[in-house]
């Protein structure tokens, strides 16, 4: 079994294959941990949906998108704030309605999860707290731990900022420092190479080796759609 983690997927199932394709994944053996926000910014949010559906070894955490779709899959409420920021077209693309099996997957997914002693999470975790203690506020939505890391960085400094080897994250775009491909800072490695966003890629990691792939541009992959501006 090979260990994969892929990033922010954001309805891109076109990247999605690429990244499967090109990284030799085997959606029968080889695990694959999915760090949230399946959709909200391309069109083919049910392909996601129905492609983690095929892998035997998934493990799938929540994020904040994830969280307003699963709120609007079971009140039928839609906020202002989520369909300016892509729900709309995810909204567009369940016009015909949403199977519960899509519901089920999304109600399973994990806040965050411990692999030997690598962390995998959507958006943060505060280090100074037990991760028993901390809410799914800070899971799906703190940026605090990527912006300490950055900073190290930036100075120069590679200092540990965790008990954990690695800690994997989605949720803040790689491509606003600039930046394609994954960062990795005081161990901390963004995944989210910018899927959600003209000019973005999504990437797969293999957790082992360090070694990834990308897909193409996705605004190029669905040069007939907008996608989110």
């Amino acid at each position: 079994m090979r260990r994969f983690v892929i990033g922010d997927i954001h309805g891109a199932h076109r990247a999605m294959v690429q990244c499967f394709e090109r990284s030799g994944f085997d959606r029968e053996n080889d695990l694959l941990i999915c760090l949230g926000d399946l959709c909200d910014s391309w069109p083919d949010v049910d392909k996601v949906f129905e492609e983690l559906l095929r892998i035997r070894n998934l493990t799938l955490l929540l994020g904040n998108h994830d969280q307003w779709l699963l709120d609007w899959f079971l009140t039928g409420e839609s906020p202002d704030i989520w369909l300016m920021q892509g729900g709309d077209i995810t909204v567009t693309a369940f016009k015909g309605g949403v199977p519960s099996r899509y519901v089920e997957l999304l109600k399973s997914a994990g806040l965050y999860h411990i692999l030997g002693n690598n962390l995998f999470v959507h958006g943060g975790f505060l280090p100074d707290r037990p991760i028993e203690q901390q809410d799914k506020e800070i899971f799906l939505w703190d940026r605090s731990l990527v912006k300490t890391a950055l900073l190290h960085k930036h100075r120069g400094e590679d200092v540990k900022i965790t008990r954990y080897n690695k800690v994997y994250v989605g949720h803040t775009p790689t491509i606003n420092y600039s930046e394609s491909k994954p960062i990795i800072a005081c161990g901390v490695c963004m995944l989210d190479t910018g899927a959600g966003w003209p000019g973005g890629v999504l990437t797969i990691m293999d957790i082992d080796t360090g070694e990834y792939c990308s897909s193409d541009v996705v605004n190029d992959l669905y040069n007939e759609f907008k996608g989110r501006g």
